[in-house]
């Protein structure tokens, strides 16, 4: 009965240990995921930031043409 018992109790530790096993690759891989997509985001809104400039400049050149060419300036 005691051996019985006991294997009972090793089959559970072993048991819980398979369990944390798996919760540690789960939390690392959790980890892994949430780091690239931390570093997905800062690279996109670095990337982002730069064509606002870029589209920002483009808007202040197309709104100066079109006042030079409404008030009948030469574009040369």
């Amino acid at each position: 009965m005691a051996s019985q018992h006991r294997e009972a109790f090793q089959k559970q530790i072993q048991q819980d240990w398979a369990n944390r096993e798996y919760i540690e690759v789960i939390t690392g891989s959790i980890k892994k995921i949430t780091d690239f997509l931390n570093s997905f985001d800062m690279s996109c809104r670095s990337r982002l930031a730069v064509l606002n400039e870029k589209l920002t400049t483009l808007e202040r050149r197309i709104e100066y043409l079109e006042a030079r060419v409404t008030k009948g300036e030469t574009l040369t």
